[in-house]
């Protein structure tokens, strides 16, 4: 059986591929546009949880927000503009950024919210989120029979 070759079809479907990364993206072209700053993150699977790690340098912990469902996470904050109107005079450029950030993250996995760990050291916010039970794996032993001799 011969199938026809459709090249427009294929076109479309690489076009809807590249809108799709590029939506997922957007949004930190969005925040940076308005002038906000988007700060570096990971997510690692461990296992039984999952880790986040955000670099968060020069902002003070009662400065971050984190709210958690069991789907997704969304932390925000602020970085404080410490220059002086006279000291700002020294400055050639400066390619630090100030103000306020979000990232909102969909998780890969369901995780249990309550659970979750937060810590705060040298910069880096590091989140603990256990996996919720549904998703964890499970060992299960196999009896067997032994054949009556």
């Amino acid at each position: 059986m011969l199938v026809r070759w459709q090249p427009f079809q294929e076109m479309e479907e690489v076009r809807r591929q590249f809108d799709r990364l590029f939506r997922e993206f957007a949004p930190l072209d969005q925040e940076a546009a308005k002038g906000g700053w988007v700060p570096a993150s990971e997510l690692r699977d461990d296992g039984d949880h999952l880790t986040l790690r955000l670099s968060l340098p020069e902002i003070e912990a009662k400065d971050i927000d984190i709210q958690v469902t069991k789907d997704s996470l969304s932390i925000s904050g602020e970085r404080h503009v410490e220059r002086k109107e006279e000291s700002e005079k020294g400055y050639y450029w400066s390619e630090m950024s100030y103000g306020k950030f979000q990232r909102v993250f969909a998780l890969p996995v369901a995780i249990q919210n309550e659970q979750v760990k937060a810590d705060y050291t040298n910069g880096i916010l590091t989140l603990t989120l256990p996996k919720a039970d549904e998703v964890k794996a499970f060992k299960v032993n196999v009896a067997a029979e032994l054949p009556a001799s």
